[in-house]
């Protein structure tokens, strides 16, 4: 048990975690262009889709518990996290089994909001995470997990369950995105320095 606790608080699991997240993209790419062959081959892609995605709770989890939270981490677990989502969303588009629109603006409000935070930490302004936007990460996940498994999921259809999961997740994608530019222009006004008023 002592051996397991010296594992989880390793410094660097962590960042280990988030590479493995990363390297995981390549692997679903692979496995989905090989697809055709046999439906068990898109079950493994989903599969590894879904272990990453775990990786992404596990990580930040012992970050925290242990107080290793690092810069590097902090600038890794986000880009893996948009990353295995694109680069899943983009091969679902291309094999049919997600629609373009939904992928183009699911894409652009990640890429709007992404932008706004590095504005943010220029500008010195802290936005914490909010409820919404994990929820929205959960929700998109497993339109991705449904969408990526070729087998019916407690006799209901994957793909009618993913894409389902996949218009809700484009929902809560825009309402946790709306909250952020709310919530970063709110705190820029706090900021603001007051302009003196003119007594002449």
């Amino acid at each position: 048990m002592s051996c397991l606790k010296k594992i989880l608080a390793w410094p660097v699991l962590p960042n280990c975690l988030t590479l493995g997240r990363l390297i995981a993209i390549p692997i679903v790419i692979i496995l989905l262009s090989l697809e055709i062959q046999s439906p068990m081959i898109a079950a493994a892609a989903a599969i590894v889709y879904l272990l990453a995605s775990l990786s992404d709770l596990l990580d930040g989890y012992l970050a925290r518990k242990y107080g290793n939270e690092s810069n590097l981490g902090r600038f890794l677990d986000p880009m893996a996290d948009k990353l295995l989502v694109f680069s899943a969303l983009i091969l679902l588009v291309g094999l049919q089994r997600a629609p373009a629109w939904v992928a183009f603006l699911i894409v652009s409000r990640e890429m709007a909001v992404t932008s706004l935070r590095a504005i943010a930490v220029e500008q010195g302004l802290v936005i914490a995470a909010s409820a919404q936007g994990k929820q929205k990460t959960l929700i998109q996940n497993i339109a991705m997990f449904c969408l990526l498994w070729r087998y019916d999921l407690f006799w209901l259809s994957a793909h009618k369950v993913g894409l389902f999961m996949l218009y809700l997740a484009l929902i809560t994608t825009y309402w946790s995105g709306g909250l952020y530019f709310y919530h970063f222009f709110k705190a820029g006004r706090r900021k603001a320095p007051k302009t003196p008023e003119n007594h002449s």
